[in-house]
């Protein structure tokens, strides 16, 4: 599945001319808790999203209210951001201006990947540089939602190949077992050998189990047994 699959769309959007209070409307209305913003020409030019609006002046919970000491720590130029962020009229006084993108053909490991690492809760989705959709967290627990354990048994192996594509399924970890670990009878996959964790055998067994046509896992997995010096 990639990003086309999941996307939320048609986008709701705002423009960096728009008063705070309106756009505090428009995620209280549609429920959602960010959104792009969008200049005249249609081009991305920000977010905004609630953690934008968190501290303001005119809900209390501005710079006010917080710790003297954190004020006198930081430097002019972030105070003064602060201020605007706060006592800020438009939406281009709060939104951030630094945009994370994918386009439509990014896969939902990618999609995953780029919310981790930049530590965001939604991605725009653009064709040819037009917004024609957006990701957020929520899509993706709603694509796993829909997928069935039906899906992942899709197609018939016999033991041999299913053994086959049980090894390369693991493959490429350091975790992994070897060939002649690996037993199929009637789908089912019977794992031998020795393991140094409780969290490798998991990492294993959750491998194996996502292998179209296991039928179940069997592990016969062990830990080194250590014997103390005397």
């Amino acid at each position: 599945m990639r990003a086309l699959d999941i996307m939320t769309t048609p986008v709701v959007t705002t423009t960096p001319d728009t008063a705070i209070h309106e756009a505090a409307r428009l995620l209280a209305d549609h429920r959602i808790s960010g959104m792009p913003v969008i200049d005249a020409a249609g081009n991305i030019v920000g977010i905004i999203s609630e953690g934008d609006l968190l501290h303001r002046v005119e809900t209390g919970t501005d710079a006010l209210r917080r710790s003297w000491w954190l004020d006198f720590m930081a430097g002019t130029r972030e105070l003064a951001a602060r201020y605007v962020k706060e006592h800020g009229h438009k939406v281009r006084d709060v939104m951030s201006e630094n945009v994370i993108t994918i386009d439509e053909s990014t896969t939902l490991r990618d999609i995953a990947d780029t919310l981790e690492r930049h530590r965001i809760k939604r991605v725009p989705v653009l064709q040819d540089g037009r917004l024609v959709g957006i990701v957020s967290r929520s899509n993706l627990i709603r694509a796993l939602a829909t997928f069935t354990q039906a899906e992942a048994d899709v197609g018939a192996y016999d033991d041999a190949a299913l053994r086959d594509a049980v090894v390369d399924a693991l493959a490429g970890y350091r975790w992994a077992l070897p060939k002649g670990s690996v037993f199929v009878k009637d789908g089912v996959v019977h794992l031998w050998g020795v393991i140094e964790s409780e969290q490798e055998g998991r990492a294993i067994c959750i491998a194996v189990e996502a292998v179209p046509g296991v039928r179940d896992v069997e592990s016969h997995l062990a830990f080194p047994v250590i014997i103390p010096a005397l």
